[in-house]
């Protein structure tokens, strides 16, 4: 059996703990970004995330110990409650909250009652309390609370008197509210139709809330459990298309995209891409003026396009050996050091093409010649060791660390590499080698919806740019 190669707890051919070399990497070094990425991946933090509701629990069934038990009683499945009582005033409403918050990682929350008796007078209400609501009023009547009633058709917020809002409901109706996190507002249904919507100014997490008040009222309520009659996809889906659409009002000229997508290619020199996209588009767009401020500069990303091509093919086909033999010819100060974040990066990537071929022999003779030399260097010592892993398993690319032999990792170290070039220039004094105006773009759109959820309470979708991308891409 092939053994491993050295790793930090071995001690032949180990740096000294206090030699300045096993210190770790400069974290200053812009090129450091690029080992971040690879954790990253290692996380698999965008899977993680593909859940907006993930870490949320939704409501499943009414809360039975917070509720006005002596006016209604809970039927055994907790989804079903009745007025027992002869309401004589505003304070023997019978009222009973979800056992869980609505979620709020989330477009929207929605759930639904159906009116199987309106009992004596109709009093039966829909809503949204906050945890503190006194229990033997109606939702709506009492501060941070809205309520649908069924009796007048009212909407009522937070004070004892209605507003106009949409129709009466009785007995073998189905009624739904909702929250719209985009729009911060409360909605409601009637029978799968939309009755209407209101402006949220409730902040906090909020329980749905049912009222019955009258002799015999009696409701069912749907968590979700059951098909809603209402359409919610459709409703998310509209609320996008509006969002999207205001978004495509708003007028760009034609050659800013241009610029961008042109400096995109320069940047990470894509130099046959880069001609055909000039080529494409040479006689469809137009020239327009633009603010010089405005301008983008194609100087800077156009440095040694051709060095940083061939240098990306390399690294891209695995050719680790000719792709390290051109950076000693054409940038030896890049590899100078040979302990250096992009040195590494390359490194690793020869072990990783060993993996790839099947010749695990080589590889770890490799590991012990040259990857002994980042052991002990802290930045480094939990990539190597993944990188390692890859001999313990049969199938590496099936394993918790086969992301290595993906062509993203290929790419992102092709990306060091073409970063490392850029840095090189000497018209260049900061550190923008590390993203093209288009990814810096994206960047400040992301920190701007980031902030814009965050004055709404971090409520509503996350924002994930890969998915606004993946969804653009499909339209």
């Amino acid at each position: 059996m092939t053994s491993l190669p050295m790793t930090a707890s071995s001690d032949n051919g180990r740096r000294n703990e206090n030699d300045e070399t096993s210190v770790a990497v400069n974290r200053r070094d812009p090129i450091v970004h690029f080992l971040d990425k690879i954790r990253l991946s290692a996380t698999k933090l965008g899977d993680a995330m593909e859940d907006d509701n993930e870490g949320e629990e939704s409501p499943t069934e009414l809360n039975t110990i917070n509720s006005a038990g002596g006016f209604l009683i809970v039927s055994p499945d907790k989804l079903s409650v009745k007025y027992t009582n002869t309401n004589l005033h505003g304070y023997d409403v019978g009222v009973a909250q979800a056992n869980k918050p609505a979620p709020f990682k989330c477009l929207t929350y929605y759930f639904e009652i159906f009116v199987k008796d309106a009992g004596a007078k109709g009093k039966v209400a829909i809503g949204f309390t906050k945890e503190g609501f006194i229990m033997r009023r109606q939702p709506g009547w009492e501060v941070n609370s809205c309520g649908y009633h069924g009796d007048d058709g009212n909407i009522y917020r937070g004070k004892g008197t209605g507003e106009a809002f949409g129709p009466t409901y009785t007995t073998g109706d189905t009624v739904g509210g909702g929250i719209d996190y985009a729009s911060q507002e409360f909605f409601f249904t009637k029978n799968g139709a939309f009755v209407g919507k209101i402006p949220k100014d409730i902040k906090g997490h909020l329980f749905p809330t049912v009222a019955v008040h009258s002799q015999n009222e009696e409701v069912s309520v749907n968590f979700g459990k059951e098909k809603f009659v209402f359409d919610v996809k459709g409703y998310e889906t509209s609320a996008r298309n509006k969002q999207e659409m205001a978004i495509e009002k708003v007028s760009i000229p034609p050659n800013i995209g241009y610029g961008l997508v042109k400096t995109y290619l320069l940047h990470y020199g894509y130099e046959e891409t880069l001609n055909a996209f000039n080529l494409a588009t040479k006689t469809t767009v137009p020239p327009i003026l633009i603010a010089q401020e405005n301008v983008v500069d194609e100087d800077d990303s156009s440095y040694d396009l051709h060095q940083r091509k061939t240098l990306r093919k390399l690294v891209r086909s695995g050719d680790i050996d000719a792709a390290l033999a051109n950076l000693q010819d054409w940038y030896p100060q890049i590899v100078q050091d040979d302990t250096s974040v992009v040195c590494f990066l390359l490194h690793c990537q020869k072990f990783i093409e060993f993996v790839r071929v099947g010749k695990l022999a080589e590889g770890v003779e490799f590991g012990r010649l040259e990857l002994a030399k980042f052991v002990g260097l802290t930045e480094f010592q939990d990539i190597i060791e993944d990188c390692f892993a890859l001999l313990v398993y049969s199938k590496p690319e099936e394993s918790p660390v086969g992301y290595f032999l993906e062509d993203s990792q290929r790419e992102l170290v092709a990306d060091a590499v073409n970063a490392a070039i850029l840095s090189t220039n000497p018209d260049k004094k900061d550190v923008s080698h590390l993203h093209s105006h288009l990814e810096i773009l994206l960047r400040q759109l992301t920190v701007c919806c980031l902030e814009r959820r965050s004055m709404n309470g971090d409520q509503g979708e996350t924002f994930r740019l890969h998915h606004v991308l993946n969804n653009s891409t499909r339209r």
